[in-house]
């Protein structure tokens, strides 16, 4: 039995389809940023369980101003104390660059529209926001008025707004929303906008801004982007209108809803930052912003520092952000798959080497740098991880480059472990598997000494070896056509192993002059397989010697 079937029959119904055969908007392409206005200090501030106070809410408007915004709704000054306190701080005290429109929101309603009038009082660039709910819903449960009543609402706040405000030095705009818009018959909704944009009164230099809530998500994205379309046609004078969205996250779709909406025609997008908001939230403007970024749009916000956007909004909010959360989370970019952790270790070199700029690294739709995210948190390692993505972390954070077929061997080690504990790894216990399994090596066989000369009738290295071999203390020398060569021969004189010498490899470890030097080995024994060694020293015999002892301990120790 489903859940469907623990319900009444009809207790939920499709949204109905909007009438639009011939909709223009699936064919349209997003080619530049909408007009950005954030609603974090009233929209987000109402919803959180712990409303900001005064430092708070300079805080947030500081980085507001700082990433770009150029319109911000700054409160409802009429709805408490400290909303009221805070525009008249932006304002007494010159807060408010001359570039940028702060925003108050009001219900139609007279003495709620005196105290707004009150608190704009030297404001130079505003936007009053007037709002009534106008849905089927709202009309027969709350306030149970007809629709001829609904309109004469909006219009009595539109002209208590006008009469205030019509001496005023500083430029008002009108934001008007038929809140609960996506529960509003459209005919209603054009009706209702359109009568008040003929008594507010449009021109050339006078715009007003319809505010096309999706106060409560209740259909599919494609369903709002229709609704928009079709306001956007019947809405008189559009050419001085600006269509705003207001899209909230009921059905996880607000980021899609908007998107389809600027298709549609809409100019404006209201939000806030990690979609802080009523109930499931307002649509992120974060994600939108950088949705854009990726496509080669300029979003004209600065989310450069984006781990400072969310320490400020999560300080200011106290609301932690999700791991998953785009862009944003602490596990976006990060890798625990090791297809996944080789795919993009792969893509970040093939980047670093090409001379294109286009960003094409698997599994990673913008580069981590770009939002102030560093590489080292790309990828993590538990048990799923494979050896690509281990490989990654010892060469990018701790400088060892391993070699490729030495890889497999130690994700054995690393998976073991992960497996033992139950968790993922730090990088610094990924350090110390690998110091514990290379490094520091104690077996059986310990160097204590090595010389070499090189013949001066031939190229061949003579060597002189001092080592333990169990309790016993060896000397031994040996000739060949290099160091290691030499060591092997003179090894096999004493302690009588029988391998080969498959691979050698080095590379510097550290900056110029204080750069050590790292050796691999893989030796091959017939009954115990392949072993690599490492070994690092200032000097690179001394570090390829201590190699091939790590490698013959970790075979035969």
């Amino acid at each position: 039995m489903s859940m469907f079937d623990k319900v009444p029959k009809g207790k939920y119904k499709p949204y109905p389809k909007i009438d639009l055969p011939d909709r223009k908007w699936p064919d349209n392409v997003i080619e530049k940023a909408p007009i950005w206005c954030s609603v974090d200090l009233r929209d987000g501030n109402q919803a959180l369980i712990n409303p900001m106070n005064m430092e708070k809410k300079l805080k947030l408007y500081n980085l507001l101003l700082k990433i770009g915004f150029k319109e911000i709704e700054v409160g409802f000054p009429s709805a408490s104390k400290v909303e009221y306190d805070f525009l008249r701080k932006l304002v007494d005290d010159d807060l408010i660059p001359d570039d940028v429109r702060v925003q108050v929101l009001v219900q139609a309603r007279e003495h709620l529209i005196d105290k707004t009038y009150e608190a704009l009082q030297g404001v130079k660039k505003a936007t009053v926001h007037l709002y009534n709910s106008t849905s089927v819903a709202q009309r027969k449960i709350v306030f149970r008025k007809e629709k001829d009543e609904i309109i004469q609402l909006a219009l009595d706040g539109v002209d208590m707004i006008k009469e205030r405000f019509k001496n005023s030095d500083g430029d008002i705009m009108l934001e008007y929303s038929p809140e609960s818009f996506t529960g509003t018959e459209l005919d209603f909704a054009a009706e209702i906008c359109n009568r008040v944009v003929e008594r507010w009164g449009v021109g050339e230099d006078k715009k007003v801004i319809i505010n096309l809530p999706a106060t409560v998500e209740m259909a599919t994205p494609n369903i709002y982007a229709d609704q928009v379309e079709w306001m956007s046609r019947h809405l008189e004078a559009r050419e001085h209108i600006l269509i705003s969205t207001h899209t909230h996250n009921d059905r996880g779709t607000s980021v899609a809803a908007t998107e389809l909406a600027l298709l549609a025609g809409a100019d404006r997008v209201e939000g806030t930052l990690l979609a802080n908001g009523e109930r499931t939230g307002n649509v992120d403007i974060i994600t939108l912003a950088l949705n854009m970024f990726t496509q080669g749009i300029d979003p004209e916000l600065d989310f450069s520092n984006i781990n400072e956007v969310a320490e400020v909004v999560e300080e200011v909010t106290e609301l932690p952000t999700h791991p998953r959360h785009p862009y944003v989370g602490e596990l976006v970019y990060t890798a625990f798959s090791g297809s996944h952790q080789d795919a993009i270790n792969k893509g970040l070199a093939y980047q670093e080497a090409k001379d294109d700029p286009f960003w094409e690294v698997p599994y990673l739709p913008i580069d981590p740098s770009d939002v102030g995210r560093t590489y080292e948190s790309i990828i993590r390692i538990n048990a799923q991880s494979g050896k690509g993505g281990i490989a990654y972390i010892m060469e990018k954070k701790f400088g060892f480059s391993l070699p490729k077929a030495m890889q497999p061997e130690f994700a054995r080690v690393v998976q073991k472990k992960s497996d033992e504990v139950v968790r993922e790894l730090s990088d610094e216990e990924i350090f110390e598997l690998f110091e514990k399994t290379y490094l520091y090596n104690e077996g059986s066989i310990k160097l204590i000494d090595f010389k070499t000369e090189i013949s001066s009738s031939s190229d061949v290295v003579k060597c002189e070896l001092t080592y333990l071999c169990g309790d016993r203390e060896l000397k031994a020398s040996g000739s060949g056509n290099g160091p290691i060569d030499a060591c092997k021969n003179a090894l096999a004189k004493e302690c009588e192993y029988s391998f080969k010498i498959k691979s050698y490899s080095e590379h510097s470890l550290g900056e110029k002059s204080s750069a050590k030097a790292v050796a691999y080995i893989e030796i091959e024994d017939d009954n115990f397989g392949r072993y690599f060694g490492v070994g690092v020293d200032s000097d690179i015999t001394i570090a390829s010697i201590k190699a091939l002892f790590c490698s013959l301990n970790r075979a035969f120790g």
